[in-house]
């Protein structure tokens, strides 16, 4: 960037953020009155929404910073939000100037805790500094600590992964029915629409009964059979899971012979 931004008493600036939602799609907005396209991305105009000041240090606390606006764009929906697609999306903040297109990234983290109250939504930020507040020492457990399929686990996904056919939805119990052979092999899986008001969003399993799957996000929207969905199947990560259903326990991640924190309660007891 060569351009050196606020050096003039009268500047052609305005703020502009991306966000980068988990589903793969990416949002851009600017404080302009008209849409800005820049850097690959349409940023749309809304004047409504007011981010908040950004103060950066060299120490390495957290770089906070808040966004709020009027739940009044199409891309931000209040249903979306409830939804959870907007959790743990990465975000991107600067200043563009809006006739030259020169633009600058001041702030980059992800979105912590985004909330909803009377027609508004607020938005938490946490900079890219936060994660160095992570620790990454594994803790022991006696249940596998890996994600199924994923690393550490090192199994394919595509041997549990199937495409099946919506049957009905009930909104009040928050569950979908599909027609698979044995719905018990989902549980703690996942699900992710094709179609339908809610697609490209991945659910987890959270239990199964005879209403179907029970989810772990709101479903929203109109729903008809025939609607089309990934199922992945699910692990209670447990070691006798591991070796008798998928022959992996050369790679489970726990330890389940280790005596739990009730060893300390134990005393001699006579006999």
């Amino acid at each position: 960037m060569s351009r050196a931004f606020f050096a003039e008493e009268l500047e052609t600036a305005a703020s502009w953020w991306r966000i980068y939602r988990g589903d793969g799609v990416t949002l851009g907005f600017t404080t302009h009155d008209r849409d800005l396209y820049f850097g690959g991305i349409l940023h749309r105009a809304a004047p409504g929404m007011l981010p908040s000041a950004i103060r950066q240090s060299m120490r390495l606390e957290d770089d906070e910073a808040e966004v709020e606006g009027a739940l009044a764009h199409d891309t931000i929906r209040a249903q979306d939000i409830a939804a959870g697609q907007f959790d743990g999306a990465r975000m991107e903040s600067g200043v563009v100037d809006w006739d030259t297109l020169e633009h600058a990234c001041l702030y980059t983290g992800s979105i912590d805790a985004l909330t909803q109250d009377s027609g508004t939504f607020g938005a938490r930020l946490r900079s890219a500094k936060a994660d160095l507040d992570v620790d990454p020492v594994p803790r022991t457990s006696p249940g596998c600590r890996a994600r199924f399929c994923g690393p550490g686990c090192n199994l394919s996904a595509s041997p549990f992964t199937t495409r099946a056919v919506l049957i009905e939805v009930d909104t009040m119990r928050n569950c979908a029915r599909f027609d698979v052979g044995n719905p018990e092999l989902y549980r703690q899986g996942e699900l992710r629409f094709i179609d339908g008001p809610q697609a490209g969003i991945t659910f987890a399993i959270i239990a199964v009964d005879e209403a179907g799957f029970e989810l772990d996000r709101p479903l929203y929207g109109e729903w008809q059979a025939g609607l089309r969905a990934v199922l992945r199947q699910g692990c209670d990560r447990t070691i006798a899971t591991c070796t008798s259903r998928f022959a992996n326990a050369i790679n489970f991640q726990g330890e389940p012979h280790l005596p739990g924190s009730d060893l300390l309660a134990q005393y001699p007891q006579p006999r």
